[in-house]
């Protein structure tokens, strides 16, 4: 049985992972942003996003209606 290794990192709000040494992939709880061969160029694209800051349920209702 094999274990599964997870890198993990985060950059202006947002996830940079990569599991059992696969593609780096730039990500928010619910999205996957874009993938990539190399740590480097994922932490590159995570840094020139804008900044992700996670909305609460209230502010997300509010600006709904």
């Amino acid at each position: 049985m094999s274990i599964a290794m997870l890198n993990k990192m985060h950059m202006n709000g947002y996830d940079v992972l990569s599991v059992n040494n696969g593609p780096w992939r730039v990500c928010t709880e619910g999205d996957r942003l874009a993938s990539f061969a190399s740590r480097e160029e994922a932490l590159a694209y995570a840094a020139a996003l804008p900044g992700y800051k996670k909305r609460s349920p209230r502010a997300q209702s509010h600006t709904a209606s």
